[in-house]
């Protein structure tokens, strides 16, 4: 399987530490270099691509928009 070029700032190596399964989705905390990336997909996803917490994955981030507000 070839992953598609991607702009290295929007992705993040690491390993999931934490799984919360629910009926439909399922929130994965992901452990990288950077800090802690949560993301939520559904749960059949978990499934199929067997995420189990200590699998080393890579988190892709896409947005649309972000707001940014100066402190």
């Amino acid at each position: 399987m070839s992953t598609p070029t991607i702009n290295a700032r929007n992705q993040f190596r690491g390993k999931i530490r934490e799984i919360v399964h629910g009926p439909v989705l399922s929130e994965l905390d992901i452990e990288t270099p950077a800090g802690t990336v949560t993301s939520v997909i559904t749960t059949r996803s978990v499934k199929e691509l067997d995420l189990q917490v200590g699998t080393e994955v890579l988190a892709f981030v896409k947005a649309t928009e972000v707001a940014v507000a100066k402190l």
